[in-house]
């Protein structure tokens, strides 16, 4: 049997690829903006506008002016960052893949209760437990600690929601039965068995953990009040609004150059683990 090329030759569509364009244009252009401001002065910042270079090239300066302003408070910011983030996140990771494992592969009574309560809470937004979050840390003495930023990152519904199923279609039943009849305990086919299918599925939660703990802007303006436990989302908002304050000292190039040192671990983060991505998305659309 013969097929032509018109067969053969995949379907182009203009307005899809001029839409993808101006999508692709819509996304990097503002992380074209943040390099290129970047690597301005001061001066030039302020002078020049939009896409446009600046005279001189003070990228490296900049990154180190803003890990030594204001005795190296940058650093600390980025520190805490990272603590909240293995603590909060890397908790919340574990505890999503094992519930949402057990939920997925365990048949027990108020099983359909639990689901009813995930969807509730996915459904409700972060910022409006915050205050109430707040009120119950405060009346426990926890506010002003990185407890108050650590425990509620380890509460991650959609990530739980996530793994149950994911792990409902990527884990057979009948590998778990055959691990039982080996004589391995629940907690050996969890570590030794599940855990590999459900790699791809843990690193999408982990990395959805990751950036949401990273970027977490209310919840740490809320709970703290000494600057030597902000993130650094709260704390480059601060020097933000120092700079913009009457006599205050111009430093709107070390926000943006602090910006531009924020969002590359991230993107690291992201080149990295993308390969899991893939493999689990292939191993999904395959039939055995």
């Amino acid at each position: 049997m013969t097929t032509t090329n018109s067969v053969l030759k995949p379907r182009r569509s203009p307005v899809l690829t001029a839409v993808m364009a101006l999508y692709l244009v819509y996304t990097l252009l503002p992380l074209a903006w943040l390099l290129i401001s970047a690597t301005k002065t001061q001066q030039d910042l302020l002078s020049t506008s939009g896409l446009a270079p600046g005279g001189t090239f003070a990228l490296f300066d900049n990154i180190g002016q803003t890990f030594t302003h204001d005795d190296g408070i940058f650093l600390r910011w980025l520190g805490n960052t990272l603590l909240y983030v293995v603590l909060g996140a890397g908790g919340a990771t574990v505890l999503a893949t094992a519930a949402g494992y057990g939920l997925a592969k365990y048949r027990f009574r108020g099983r359909r209760a639990v689901f009813a309560v995930l969807l509730g809470a996915i459904a409700i937004p972060g910022t409006a437990l915050a205050v109430p979050t707040f009120l119950m840390f405060s009346n426990l003495g926890l506010t002003n600690t990185p407890w108050a930023i650590i425990i509620p990152s380890l509460v991650s519904p959609f990530g739980l929601y996530l793994v149950w199923t994911y792990a409902t279609e990527a884990v057979p039943d009948e590998l778990l039965e055959a691990a039982r009849i080996d004589g391995a305990g629940e907690v050996r086919i969890f570590l030794t068995v599940t855990l590999r299918l459900l790699l791809p599925g843990v690193v999408t939660v982990a990395l959805f953990a990751v950036v949401s703990t990273w970027n977490n802007y209310f919840l740490p303006l809320i709970m703290l009040s000494e600057p030597d436990w902000y993130p650094l989302t709260v704390g480059l908002n601060q020097w933000s609004a120092q700079a913009s304050g009457v006599g205050a000292q111009p430093i709107y190039h070390l926000v943006v150059t602090g910006s531009l040192i924020t969002i590359v671990p991230l993107v690291i983060a992201f080149l990295l683990l993308q390969r899991f991505w893939q493999s689990g998305l292939t191993a999904g659309s395959v039939k055995q």
